[in-house]
């Protein structure tokens, strides 16, 4: 996983809540002001107006931010709603999360694919909301009158501890719980910062205390794989995942907070047919099948409407 993508897990642990999600993924494309040029999904970035409701004939706006999965979740949102007649308009590959929610905000931009526990620090640096439905209850509270969050999706890309399918199977592990009896013989590696953050933590939460702690940064699947490490901060939506055949494990008492793929909308500019719409890929859409996605796009270099495309027929919902 990139620097910039560790960047916007500080985001998420509040500490740099001012981050610009436009340096948050696994890889980027070029920053894109509205009215440049625009991802490589073949969107046009031509200037439009929202605000009116999408039944009333008008156009929807559907934005993101510029690295690739958020192009992708674009991409699935605008091909969604084409499919049930929503007449829209992409404006990919913008830029930072403060660029995209002004225009939201506006009514430039419509619909933004997001991510609730990175919004909800960007909104309230001090919230302390770990769980999905905490987290999108404080959203509640803290977006303007103007602004709402839709259904959340079960897919985050978030922080996990990982393993290998070798090591889950041998030694059972499914949940980070289940680490209790054999950390000790455990080397955990991540990004540089990892350590600091997270040792008092897990000793706390769930009695952890490993072997050693390793900064392997960007190579920790790498390392995983190799037998370097035992347990790696890999984020779930890493197409390393998929592609190493990890194990990302449960966590079931919510070390790392929720960070699931939800639509945040202007709601003058979305009337219940488009809501539904991205409610139903929200209810679709989990962590593995956005891993799975991923690696198409990023490892494979298939193109993102394509990739999206698939899905939605897949589901039923293109």
């Amino acid at each position: 996983m990139s620097t910039s993508h560790k960047a916007r897990r500080a985001v998420v642990l509040g500490t740099l809540a001012a981050l610009t999600l436009g340096a948050t993924a696994c890889g980027s494309s070029s920053s894109n002001p509205l009215g440049g040029s625009t991802a490589s999904s073949g969107a046009t970035a031509s200037g439009a107006s929202g605000g009116s409701g999408s039944g009333s004939g008008s156009t929807v706006v559907v934005g993101s931010a510029n690295f690739p999965e958020n192009v992708l979740l674009g991409s699935i949102y605008s091909q969604a709603l084409k499919a049930k007649g929503v007449k829209v308009e992409e404006k990919f590959n913008i830029g930072s999360r403060e660029v995209l929610y002004g225009q939201l905000q506006s009514g430039n931009l419509t619909v933004l694919p997001e991510y609730n526990g990175a919004l909800l620090a960007y909104l309230d640096a001090k919230a302390t909301a770990v769980t999905t439905q905490d987290v999108n209850a404080a959203l509640g509270k803290a977006l303007p009158a103007s602004l709402s969050i839709l259904d959340s999706s079960p897919a985050e890309d978030k922080d996990s501890l990982s393993v290998t399918q070798e090591s889950a199977d041998k030694y059972n592990l499914k949940s980070i719980s289940d680490l209790a009896a054999k950390a000790g013989e455990f080397t955990i590696g991540g990004p540089p910062e990892f350590k600091t953050r997270r040792e008092q933590q897990f000793k706390d939460v769930y009695g952890l205390t490993f072997k050693e702690w390793k900064p392997t940064g960007d190579t920790t699947a790498n390392a995983l794989k190799d037998g370097g490490i035992q347990v790696g901060n890999v984020f779930t939506t890493d197409p390393k995942i998929v592609q190493y055949k990890l194990v990302a494990l449960a966590d079931p008492k919510n070390v790392f907070g929720a960070q699931n793929v939800t639509p945040l909308v202007n709601k003058a500019g979305v009337d219940a047919t488009a809501t539904a719409a991205l409610n139903a890929v929200s209810a679709k859409l989990d962590t593995a099948g956005l891993t799975a996605l991923m690696k198409r796009v990023a490892v494979d270099k298939e193109d993102p409407s394509t990739v999206a495309k698939d899905w939605l027929k897949s589901n039923g919902l293109g």
